[in-house]
């Protein structure tokens, strides 16, 4: 038997700046993502003083899903797709971000993309933000450290929905916004609100940031609401279940704090106010939030019509004599952030880049989204980055991504099933390879078509379908009722 009804929404997920290229064509500006170095498993990304000849950016060239996109939407066609997730390049549409008029080249690119994809039957789930803003906002405003970002946003996010009513029904906000809570704190400022000099108080600007940022969403959201009332826009929070260690009291202390300080946007977003917690922590910090009583009610105006999330594995963590309180939420992750606050999980494997694997962790990410907000959830990310090989004959037989989505999506019913969950649909990431926002590898795969193109830029572009393209397709098939 099914497990979801007949509109579920199967489907991948990606980002603009990871698959696009073009960087700078068709009257695309520069984006924090393109002045972003290529990185590896262990070694973080550099971030350039605007693009240097001689360095490699992987990004400005991607998989040029820009001149590729009919032959790749086929391909996700071909596997049944019901959605797919991408954003919208914002230096596409402005390219410098503050400019007067839109770039019509630009509309025009994402008009017949979003065509196509409905050629197929394919509903395209859009995010406006997504680590992807004009590289000038950075350097004239320094990004949501200013307010005057957020009128640039609502006006970007205005003319997208203007242009693509009827074209476009599922919109979200700002990609993973919570992630600027993340240490390094300087990087995730940078990809969320291009914020390029962060003083000598970073945690204090770092919620200024968001604050500016949360307000543009929910100016966003009530925009969507007045020009296409069919449509529906929500958040995506980057979701990974924390853990305590133990059952020692202090620990769940520290657990509860630090659910505080990496969530608390989501409360925004689904509650329309800012929680009394964070308010006391600004208070006992002593940090200086700019947000007037004006902004509090654009807040309460703009509450989502759904929660989407990322959810790629989890954390644990623990009391430390030296920190009575989770700060920053340090992953341990190589090539992210450096082991504080998190501590090992014993009872989890890891993959080849570090990352928990934990299913289970998705049925509670599910309850735990539901039972807090009661919004229709979406899982926009959730898929296994790995070293993929390609035999003589030119197969990719990655059997261990099946073995990890079909436990994720096992996870995912039980949810529903048996927890009563209400799910719109599941977009894993990424169906096709691209470049990693976090290492800017082309070798951490994770996609059902594999793309011939190396870490260091060599490759044809081909694509070619992966054992793991056929299981999808047949899961979709039979929505979810066959997972072996």
């Amino acid at each position: 038997m099914a497990h979801f009804p007949k509109d579920f929404l199967w489907g991948g997920a990606v980002a603009a700046h990871q698959l696009e290229g073009g960087w700078n064509k068709g009257g695309k500006g520069p984006s924090i993502a393109d002045v972003m170095t290529a990185g590896g498993n262990g070694i973080p990304r550099r971030i350039t003083d605007g693009v240097i000849e001689g360095e490699n950016y992987p990004n400005h060239e991607a998989i040029d899903f820009y001149t590729h996109y009919r032959e790749d939407i086929a391909l996700f066609g071909e596997m049944g797709f019901k959605a797919f997730r991408t954003s919208i390049a914002w230096t596409r549409i402005f390219p410098n971000g503050d400019d007067a008029e839109p770039n019509e080249e630009g509309l025009a690119f994402y008009d017949d993309m979003f065509d196509c994809c409905h050629e197929y039957g394919i509903e395209p789930v859009i995010t406006l933000q997504h680590f992807e803003m004009p590289y000038h906002l950075a350097t004239e405003y320094n990004g949501f450290a200013d307010k005057r970002c957020i009128d640039f946003f609502e006006r970007f996010a205005r003319v997208c929905f203007e242009r693509y009513k009827g074209k476009v029904k599922y919109w979200m906000t700002f990609n993973e916004i919570n992630n600027q809570s993340a240490a390094p704190i300087a990087h995730h400022m940078l990809q969320e609100g291009a914020v390029l000099n962060i003083g000598d108080k970073p945690e204090e600007l770092m919620y200024q940031a968001s604050i500016n940022e949360l307000i543009a969403s929910a100016k966003a959201v009530k925009a969507c609401h007045e020009i296409d009332p069919d449509a529906m826009i929500g958040c995506m929070i980057a979701f990974c279940p924390l853990y305590a260690k133990t059952c020692d009291p202090k620990d769940q202390m520290e657990k509860t704090w630090a659910d505080h300080k990496r969530y608390w946007y989501c409360d925004v977003h689904a509650k329309g106010r800012v929680p009394a917690y964070i308010f006391r922590y600004w208070e006992r910090m002593g940090f200086n939030i700019d947000l007037s009583d004006e902004e509090i009610a654009i807040l309460k105006e703009g509450i989502v019509d759904y929660i989407g999330f990322s959810y790629y594995m989890s954390f644990a963590t623990a009391a430390r004599d030296d920190n009575p309180e989770f700060n920053f939420y340090e992953a341990g992750i190589p090539g992210v952030g450096q082991a504080g606050d998190i501590v090992p999980n014993e009872f989890l494997k890891t993959t080849d880049w570090g990352w928990p694997v934990d299913p289970l962790g998705l049925r509670y990410a599910l309850n735990w989204f539901y039972e807090r907000y009661d919004q229709p959830l979406m899982i926009v990310e959730n898929g296994f980055g790995a070293y993929d090989k390609v035999e003589a004959d030119g197969s990719v037989d990655d059997s261990y991504r099946i073995d990890y989505l079909r436990e994720h999506i096992r996870a995912m019913i039980d949810a529903v099933e048996k927890d009563g969950v209400n799910l719109l649909g599941y977009t894993m990431w990424a169906p096709i390879d691209i470049v990693s926002a976090s290492s800017g590898e082309m070798d951490k795969r994770y996609g059902f078509i594999y793309v011939d193109k190396n870490n260091a830029g060599e490759g044809t572009l081909a694509r070619s379908r992966k054992k793991s393209f056929y299981w999808y397709k047949h899961v979709i098939e039979t929505n979810g009722a066959e997972l072996d």
